[in-house]
């Protein structure tokens, strides 16, 4: 029997901890970047508030209030929707071109990464399908077949982008959604063949993704070139030691280290606030996900478990890969650190997320 209660009040604090450490390491980021484009210090961490931080709490809320069955009902739509919107991204006029990629929908100032929506809107989908095929997710025919078909199509939008690194984490954190649905070992080993297969090709057919996959087994691999990234990344997380410099202090942000406000932003958090503030970041997001899954297992029902889930496996993988990454502990990727890296559509997606799982909280077994 479920009951109503108030929202989880611990996963709320924690998820509010770690809006509030990112836009404090932003704040920090971006300070040199911004007087360098704008003339004023603090330009991308108001854009970061107005664009992205607003909108997701009002999505958060939305989400809080919204029973979680919504989704269950609307997820055929949701994921409609969804796939439209990455399909608008590749037409010219409409999506935005920008460092290689068309990821963007331009709407005069304003720009969307459909993307980020698409991730959470096939999890959704997702959660509703393994439920409606609970006993049946172990059969090749009608759980592994649909599964693989449905990530493909999926995965061919990312790569038409190309996104691979957002690409990467949805892959993860389906696959380790599906396993827990009920997928036995055999179809996990299988499905990581044909993932690894797919990555070296998409790998072995792009120079700047081999470039990184170089750099990755070599890190002196040119160091003023393709290189350059991870081995300035290096000196900052290695320079800030066990405290740091002191907040606001970082000297690789300023024109030393590529993307400080995007997927490098954890090096300027190393660099300032040391071991000590780095540990602090991953207990954060530790303690996140063990409450989230906490509120996920004591969900009434196995969409709202596998919904709940799913979801922290979409920001807790995103953030370590990118972590991972930084500290040369994975290819670098150029996904962001979620809660803390600039980008709008990101951090609204992810307070809607948090709004759902504070929904979820509310019925509890």
């Amino acid at each position: 029997m479920s009951r109503t209660r108030g929202y989880d009040s611990v996963f709320f604090t924690l998820s509010m901890l770690l809006l509030v450490f990112g836009l404090f390491i932003l704040a920090s980021a971006s300070l040199g970047i911004s007087a360098s484009q704008f003339g004023f210090p603090y330009y991308f961490l108001l854009h970061q508030i107005i664009f992205g931080i607003l909108p997701g709490l009002i999505l958060l809320f939305i989400a809080y209030r919204a029973p979680y069955a919504l989704w269950r009902t609307y997820a055929l739509p949701i994921l409609l929707l969804a796939l439209f919107l990455m399909f608008l991204v590749l037409i010219p006029g409409i999506g935005f071109f920008h460092g290689g990629a068309r990821r963007w929908i331009a709407l005069g100032p304003i720009t969307f990464q459909p993307a980020e929506f698409l991730k959470l809107a096939y999890v959704i989908y997702l959660a509703a399908w393994l439920e409606s095929k609970s006993k049946a997710i172990g059969s090749f025919k009608f759980g592994f077949l649909p599964f693989l078909i449905m990530s493909a199509f999926i995965a061919s939008f990312l790569v038409l982008q190309p996104d691979i690194g957002t690409l990467g984490v949805l892959l993860v954190s389906v696959m380790a959604l599906f396993f827990l649905s009920g997928g036995n070992f055999k179809q996990m080993v299988l499905l990581s063949a044909i993932g690894l297969a797919i990555i070296s090709i998409l790998i072995a057919i792009s120079p700047y993704r081999l470039d990184r996959l170089t750099v990755f087994l070599n890190s002196a691999h040119d160091p003023q070139g393709k290189g350059y990234q991870i081995n300035q990344a290096l000196i900052a997380v290695g320079s800030g030691g066990f405290w740091g410099r002191g907040f606001g202090l970082s000297r690789q942000k300023f024109s030393y280290l590529p993307e400080p406000i995007g997927d490098s932003i954890f090096a300027v958090a190393a660099e300032e606030l040391g071991f000590v503030g780095g540990i602090s970041l991953l207990a954060l997001f530790l303690l996140f996900f063990l409450r989230g899954i906490w509120v996920a297992n004591k969900a009434p029902d196995l969409f709202g478990k596998l919904l709940g889930t799913g979801i922290l496996f979409l920001i807790m993988f995103q953030a370590l890969i990118n972590i991972s990454a930084i500290v040369g502990l994975l290819p670098l990727t150029g996904i962001p650190l979620p809660f803390v890296s600039y980008g709008g559509t990101a951090s609204a997606i992810t307070l809607a997320e948090v709004g759902i799982i504070l929904n979820i909280s509310k019925k509890r077994s």
